[in-house]
């Protein structure tokens, strides 16, 4: 099936959306849904190895997490990659990292683990490739993001913040596009 970049920005628009409305109806109803955020090593936080990126814990955090997802869900959307298949890897594998390696007795909620998936996933994915058009992306976000990636893993980061949910992300990324992404011999040899 050839990929289709309109189709994919949809997907984006769609996906961002649900986010905005899971937030809105948790303000409106005033529902707990954070509670289905993953906590590390028990049952009851498996469910939020898929929830987690949909839950926000304000509109500081919300928003904070919605403008860095949008410009790296469209950069994912533009590449060779298929959106609909890496985002739903990155999410598994990073969720999964961390409830089997996340530290702390909290709850984790937010989208910034699959930020950091799709930080170092365009990166890896763009010197894996060797395409100029990957390797332009994988310059602009590591660029663009970079500082953001490199202090946003370290415990130090600050309270309240997930630096563990941010590493286990972006080990999934480099993982996702190392297994998924084959060099252009091609773009390679010159």
């Amino acid at each position: 099936m050839k990929h289709r970049i309109v189709e994919e920005l949809h997907g984006v628009a769609t996906f961002v959306a649900i986010i905005w409305a899971v937030f809105v109806l948790n303000m409106l109803f005033q529902a707990e849904f954070n509670d289905f955020g993953l906590s590390p090593r028990s049952s009851a936080g498996l469910t939020g190895i898929v929830t987690m990126p949909f839950l926000h814990g304000g509109w500081n955090h919300l928003i904070g997490n919605t403008v860095p997802l949008v410009v790296l869900l469209c950069l994912l959307a533009g590449s060779r990659a298929s959106t609909y298949r890496i985002v739903p890897q990155i999410v598994v594998l990073g969720g999964t990292l961390l409830w089997v390696f996340g530290t702390g007795n909290t709850v984790h909620v937010g989208a910034s683990g699959l930020i950091y998936g799709l930080i170092a996933f365009l990166i890896v994915a763009g010197f894996r490739e060797g395409r100029l058009g990957a390797l332009a992306i994988a310059v602009f976000v590591g660029f663009t993001y970079g500082a953001t990636l490199i202090g946003g893993v370290l415990p130090t980061v600050g309270p309240g913040i997930s630096w563990d949910g941010h590493l286990t992300g972006a080990i999934a990324g480099g993982i996702v596009a190392r297994i998924s992404v084959t060099p252009d011999r091609a773009a390679i040899k010159g």
